[in-house]
């Protein structure tokens, strides 16, 4: 964080110092909510939660070099005590952002924010310093913890956003105010709890609606493929950039194809001109996540050509998103399993096959959650892609939900042995050890809850004998 002290920062939370022998202390460190990540200079703020209570590592946080908590209640070691301790941190990020002078850059999308996020993130570190949410942190704690990472020399601010209900975002825009806001789509995660696509879009539009005006210099970067999201631009009184495959958009991609190993290649054509790409990401999905990035990056200044370099030399920075490690013997993991919802689960599967061309490949797939009335059609649809794809077997790992995969998948006419439903993670693993051959392809893919990042992991460890620890 940029330089501030005890002083002022209580001054712009509205707190009152206590045990703190002198106010003019700065805070030279990061600001974070995990003792563990406490450094010399920091700042450690006290969080009330379900099992564990951020006061009680005061002492222990000092000790380690925090010049300062910021708490609820008096702590017995230097804070800054507050009524509450998220909107102390939301009106802090607030502060610094506006103290900073960095173009904020905001996404939101119901698939692929964080892929996004990363290729923004390293495409824009090829022009100047740039701060972006580690992972996936973006509600009302993560975003304000990584804008208050961002220091004097930042340039670039990429921030993700998420929403589980209507003002959500609207929230957050509040904290961290945009200039260039980018719109990704409007899926169907989380639809249970928004009760429509029509909801989902309302909630994401809240991001262009929050942009300055043209005038001032705002930009909103929207999907030109998404209906929904293309709607989006009577919403806002920013500049309408377009990306996609679309021959309206300003930012598009053409002569799209994917390689033999199953990364996405196609030419990039933007205002400033036209340039090839081809990626070290994995699957057809990242086209989209792309062109995103680059109609952001042109907004920013860059040329077409610095834009396809850039992205043809970004990685994945967050785990667990279709990382792909081959073994010794041949056998190629895919480790999806971070998140899912049925978009995500396609995008997957299809890249599955792209990459499987000529070798037998395996969808261990589990429950997509919060899909509330549509998890019945939804999981059915996504084991009859599985088998339309000519995955070679379907593995569904779980409950009710595995059921209905495994049930698309019979009723689109895997009968034989093409399909199976096993109960839990380390049943999978014991039927893969058991079958895998060299060169085959494992994708495995479910929500965050079902944990099957530990399938991926045993299966990994090549050789291995004992128990996986199933979440």
């Amino acid at each position: 964080m940029i330089a501030l002290s005890l002083a002022e920062i209580a001054e712009v939370v509205g707190g009152q110092t206590h045990d703190i022998p002198d106010p003019s202390v700065q805070v030279t460190g990061p600001v974070v909510r995990d003792s563990r990540e406490v450094e010399p200079g920091a700042l450690f703020v006290a969080f009330v939660g379900e099992r564990v209570d951020g006061h009680d590592f005061a002492d222990a946080v000092v000790r380690a070099g925090a010049v300062a908590v910021l708490a609820s209640r008096p702590v017995g070691v230097p804070a800054i005590v507050v009524d509450d301790v998220q909107a102390a941190l939301g009106a802090l990020a607030r502060h610094v952002v506006q103290r900073l002078g960095a173009t904020l850059v905001a996404l939101t999308g119901s698939a692929g924010k964080t892929s996004t996020k990363d290729l923004i993130a390293q495409v824009l570190q090829h022009k100047a310093p740039t701060v972006w949410t580690p992972g996936s942190l973006n509600n009302e704690i993560g975003l304000p913890l990584t804008a208050l990472s961002a220091t004097e020399e930042t340039r670039f601010l990429v921030l993700e956003m998420g929403a589980r209900g209507i003002g959500h975002i609207r929230y957050l825009t509040d904290l961290t105010p945009p200039r260039i806001g980018l719109v990704l789509n409007v899926g169907t995660a989380h639809i249970g709890e928004f009760g429509g696509r029509e909801q989902i879009a309302q909630a994401k539009g809240e991001l262009v609606e929050s942009l300055p005006s043209e005038d001032e210099g705002g930009i909103a970067v929207l999907n030109a493929d998404d209906p929904l999201v293309r709607a989006m631009a009577s919403r806002t009184k920013a500049k309408v950039t377009l990306f996609g495959e679309s021959d309206e958009a300003d930012v598009r991609a053409e002569n799209v194809r994917l390689t033999d190993s199953g990364r996405p290649a196609f030419s990039l054509r933007t205002p400033s001109g036209c340039s090839d790409v081809t990626m070290r990401l994995y699957g057809e999905h990242h086209v989209s996540n792309a062109l995103a990035a680059a109609a952001v990056a042109h907004e920013l200044g860059m040329s077409a050509q610095e834009i396809a370099t850039a992205l043809s030399e970004a990685g994945s920075l967050s785990r667990w998103r279709m990382e792909v490690t081959e073994r010794p013997d041949g056998v190629t993991i895919v480790n999806d399993a971070y998140n899912a919802n049925p978009e995500s689960m396609r995008a997957a599967l299809r890249a599955l096959a792209a990459m499987g061309k000529g070798r037998r490949t395996w969808a261990v797939l589990g429950k997509m959650a919060e899909l509330g009335d549509e998890a019945l059609a939804e999981h059915d649809a996504v084991g009859r892609l599985a088998v339309r794809l000519n995955v070679s077997k379907l593995v569904a790992v779980g409950g009710r939900e595995a059921s209905w995969l495994q049930l698309g998948a019979y009723n689109e006419g895997s009968w034989g042995e093409e399909s199976v439903h096993v109960s839990d993670a380390q049943a999978a693993v014991d039927l893969l050890r058991s079958e895998l051959r060299p060169g085959d392809v494992v994708l495995v893919k479910a929500s965050r809850s079902v944990g099957l990042e530990s399938v991926a992991q045993a299966l990994l460890e090549t050789g291995a004998e004992g128990e996986v620890a199933v979440r």
